[in-house]
């Protein structure tokens, strides 16, 4: 029998995921080149032992034949354990696409958990001689999640409570993952209840004096937890029908202000549509455009930065209080979330890689000495014009003066050419990380077949999902 009465977000959720009809060609046409991305983001973490270390199996010893598989690598483990696996892949370089509102995250971080449930359910399904799931299914799935991240984000600001932007992900995955283990409307209900009821862990561990690897694991936790969730549900557990609302013992009373959690629109595909991507530079979304202003700036400016006397850079009040960071940085995870760490290693060296946020690069001390002479301001405009629904710009503007009082031009940028605005230019550029990050991982012919699948509109669609991921395994 089912459970009645659950929080009307929860119900419009799972109305959402069982009986939403997502025929939008664009939001599939943009979901097929993020499950590019998102595969080509964690096949390139694995080049770093920081990512690595936390891979694998929760003891040695413990995989699991028939389990789903970690691409680019020998891992084949429980869904839960995979979830985790290849969401920390895909988060860890910070470079897999963006989701910019009232709250901040990366749909794509659900991609841990749904690939891993699809995975596994496909290599079920074959040892019980029925049909595999498609990444047709993944894709639908991954619109799916990126709608329920992403519009709860629109009018919810999680982090004003101190809470991070992760708990979204364990929703989303939580919700989309149930109906792929076999559960149903109620099922989604309670897999979604616990999810809200776990509450939400606190976002210190992105903002000094702490920030640090967590944030790159942090999201694959939540996937993982959101496909622990659904296992429960699918198994009969009870939910929380009131996990939100309950008076004094609720969400909102008690880690909400009070304030109601609400769905500002209705449930379809705006999220995918418009998601941006990380296509230029692994850093944190805020930062984009600034990085990109400072790279038009380095053939005028690394000459000559003896001379330089300040550095003047315009952000919006999310990417200020977010990235605007003095003081000493410690580790890789601390650099890519200050805006003038990023400016700097552009302007010195024309460049901003993964590898620029490691020990050797951040030793130069010309880095220190020009973040040192950079202020982070808030323009106005650019604020107002990240908030409108018709703009969602990310802008950024970066000016440069010299001890002898003449500047720079002042560059300012308001779309970054992940966003929507820029697709048609985007997407080539998406297509060549794509290609790059494959073939670093994989041998020349797994990489060909992967790509072969993943570039046509039509294979990719009717692809078998285990039989696409053992073309990852390194």
């Amino acid at each position: 029998m089912a459970q009645a009465g659950f929080d009307a977000v929860i119900e419009d959720i799972a109305d959402y995921v069982c009986n939403g009809v997502v025929d939008s060609s664009v939001a599939r046409e943009t979901a097929r080149h993020c499950l590019m991305d998102t595969l080509g983001c964690g096949l390139l973490a694995l080049d770093y032992s920081a990512c690595r270390r936390v891979l694998g199996p929760v003891v040695d010893g413990a995989g699991m034949d028939g389990g789903a598989r970690v691409p680019g690598t020998a891992y084949q483990l429980d869904p839960v354990t995979a979830a985790f696996n290849i969401g920390a892949m895909i988060r860890w370089l910070d470079y897999n696409d963006t989701w910019l509102a009232a709250e901040w995250g990366h749909p794509s971080d659900n991609v841990g958990g749904i690939l891993a449930v699809a995975d596994y359910m496909s290599r079920r399904n074959a040892d019980r001689g029925e049909a595999p799931l498609m990444l047709g299914d993944v894709l639908t799935a991954m619109i799916k999640a990126h709608e329920i991240q992403g519009v709860l984000a629109l009018g919810n600001s999680f982090n004003r409570a101190g809470l991070d932007h992760v708990l979204l992900v364990r929703v989303a995955t939580a919700a989309v993952v149930t109906p792929m283990l076999g559960g149903d409307r109620d099922a989604v209900c309670r897999a979604l209840s616990h999810a809200f009821a776990d509450g939400g862990c606190l976002r210190t561990y992105r903002h000094a004096p702490n920030a640090g690897p967590r944030k790159s694991w942090a999201a694959g936790d939540a996937t993982a937890r959101g496909v622990w969730l659904a296992l429960m549900a699918t198994r009969g557990e009870l939910g929380i029908a009131s996990a939100l609302t309950a008076p004094e013992w609720g969400f909102q009373g008690v880690l909400f202000g009070g304030r109601e959690i609400t769905l500002t629109c209705e449930l379809g595909s705006y999220v995918m549509e418009n998601v941006l991507f990380k296509l230029s530079f692994p850093a944190e979304f805020h930062g984009q455009t600034a990085v990109e202003a400072a790279l038009e700036l380095h053939p005028a400016v690394h000459g000559h930065l003896a001379d330089i006397d300040r550095v003047v850079i315009e952000t919006q009040a999310s990417g200020k209080r977010i990235i605007d960071k003095t003081g000493a940085l410690t580790n890789p995870a601390d650099r890519d979330h200050c805006i003038q760490y990023m400016v700097a290693v552009a302007l010195i060296f024309g460049r901003l890689t993964a590898d620029d946020y490691e020990a050797d690069v951040a030793a130069d001390p010309r880095i220190d000495a020009l973040r040192d002479r950079m202020k982070v301001v808030e323009n106005e405009r650019l604020t107002r014009e990240y908030l409108e629904e018709d703009k969602r710009a990310i802008g950024n503007a970066v000016q440069v003066w010299f001890g002898d009082g003449t500047a720079s031009d002042r560059i300012c940028i308001d779309y970054p050419i992940g966003h929507r605005r820029r697709r048609h230019e985007g997407m080539p550029v998406l297509e060549k990380k794509f290609a790059r990050h494959v073939a670093g991982a994989l041998s020349p012919q797994a990489a060909a077949s992967v790509h072969a699948v993943l570039a046509d509109a039509t294979s990719v669609e009717t692809a078998a999902v285990d039989t696409f991921t053992d073309r990852l395994v390194r």
